[in-house]
């Protein structure tokens, strides 16, 4: 019979094997990823506010902010680097002129709906594995929480 304290001290273990296969993987295969960026010609800092701002609606450069934990200044930055690239730009909210919401531009959503396409493409290793293997990864990853999806 299992006790509550090694069945629990089990578990940890078998999460911790899972995770450093995981981690392992994901920083196995991020030059991948450096690829896709090197090719849209945006930086890891400019993809993630990229893929933070929604295709249809503007976010506010405080609501941007608090996401990216950073202060507004750095989010300013970074919203600056956007335009320049002319993937956002910058609006009066209607209503409250004093707040800026960020909306992308055509070329924005052209280019975050490339960059989603692209990272959510699975690498050719995982595409190796067998279809039940697959199906069991999926099926134990959908049970994690969603902390947020770039789709």
């Amino acid at each position: 019979m299992v006790t509550m304290a090694a069945g629990s001290k089990a578990k940890e273990e078998a999460a911790s094997a899972a995770w450093r296969l995981i981690f392992d993987y994901i920083v196995a295969t991020a030059a991948d990823r450096v690829a896709v960026l090197d090719r849209l010609g945006i930086t890891p800092a400019e993809s993630r506010a990229l893929s933070s701002l929604d295709p249809e609606a503007g976010r506010s450069m405080r609501a941007l902010a608090d996401e990216w934990r950073c202060d507004p200044s750095n989010a300013t930055w970074l919203v600056d680097r956007l335009e320049s690239h002319g993937l956002a730009r910058r609006v009066a909210r209607e209503g409250d002129r004093r707040v800026k919401e960020v909306v992308l531009t055509a070329k924005g959503k052209r280019m975050r709906g490339d960059l989603v396409k692209s990272l959510y493409t699975p690498p050719r290793d995982l595409l190796a594995l067998a279809l039940g293997d697959l199906e069991a990864l999926s099926a134990a990853a959908s049970k994690l929480p969603s902390r947020r999806t770039l789709a």
